[in-house]
Parts: C-alpha cells; sequence; structure tokens
C-alpha cells in the first residue's frame, strides 16, 4: 500500500471535527506480562479514538479429547481459565470507564484472533509479544507472528 493509498483510508475515517483512524479495535489477551501490557494501549486507544473495543481470549483445542471421558473436565477447565483472563482485563477495562465486548473461542489461536478482526471489521489487532503458547507455537512460529503476515488490518504488537 502507497503513501497516498494509505492517506485515502485514513480521510475515510474522518469525522467532522474530530479525528480518528480506528473504529473498531480487537485486543488479544492470553493473561501474560506482555498481554497486560497491551491491555494499556488497547484501553488508550479505544478511549482515545472512541472505538468498539472486542477482548478476546482463545483458549487450545480441547475436541481432539471429544469422547475421552476427561473431555467435560478439561473443556470446563480451559472456559474457566478463559473467564478469568477475560475478567482480569475488564476490570481494568471498566475502572478506566472503556465499554467492550467479549469473545472466549476455541481453536489455533492465530487464525481465532484474525477471523474475529475480520468479522468485526477491526482497524486494529493489539496484542503482546509473547504469550504464554505450548509447544506448537514454539514450533510452528509464535502467535503474534502468525497476526501480523495474515491480518487484513494492522496489528500493533507490544513488547
Amino acid at each position: 500500500m502507497g503513501i497516498f493509498e494509505l492517506s485515502e483510508n485514513l480521510n475515510k475515517n474522518i469525522v467532522p471535527g474530530r479525528l480518528t483512524m480506528f473504529n473498531c479495535i480487537v485486543y488479544a489477551t492470553d493473561g501474560s506480562d506482555h498481554a497486560r501490557k497491551a491491555l494499556v494501549y488497547a484501553r488508550d486507544l479505544t478511549k482515545f479514538h472512541n472505538a468498539k473495543l472486542f477482548v478476546v481470549h482463545v483458549y487450545s483445542r480441547v475436541s481432539d479429547f471429544l469422547g475421552c471421558k476427561e473431555y467435560d473436565a478439561i473443556l470446563g477447565h480451559r472456559i474457566a481459565a478463559g473467564e478469568k483472563v477475560i475478567e482480569e482485563a475488564g476490570k481494568e477495562l471498566e475502572l478506566a470507564g472503556v465499554t467492550f465486548q467479549t469473545e472466549l473461542l476455541e481453536g489455533p489461536m492465530a487464525e481465532a484472533i484474525i477471523n474475529v478482526a475480520k468479522t468485526r471489521n477491526a482497524d486494529l489487532i493489539i496484542l503482546g509479544a509473547r504469550g504464554m503458547s505450548n509447544l506448537e507455537g514454539l514450533l510452528l512460529g509464535s502467535v503474534s507472528q502468525k497476526v501480523i503476515h495474515h491480518a487484513a488490518c494492522p496489528v500493533l504488537v507490544v513488547h
């Protein structure tokens, strides 16, 4: 995308009397230190641009355990852990007066984050540089790297 095209895209978001670049922001969190640092940017950019904010947490697939007698317990544990991560982020956002919606999803993390951004027509994805990914993440590449390379919108990665 050239500078002229970027300028045209930015001009589409100009409201008389107010300049806004972001109307919809997706903040992805896994509860890691980097994700908590990214939350500050999500909070502040959402407030500054008066944007919609979606707080997203993706837990690893449980469907591989389907049919296993521990399936319900594993699924319940992953959902409860994800809800806790979202709740912790939500507390800080509420204290700052930021309204938000949540998405708790199962699946490959990068793909799920990208799909939420696409579905919600996000202008920006914010996430931490390093999370608490599993061995698969180490072998196949980090979530942030995949999101950077495949997202249709800008991605802010916070160290």
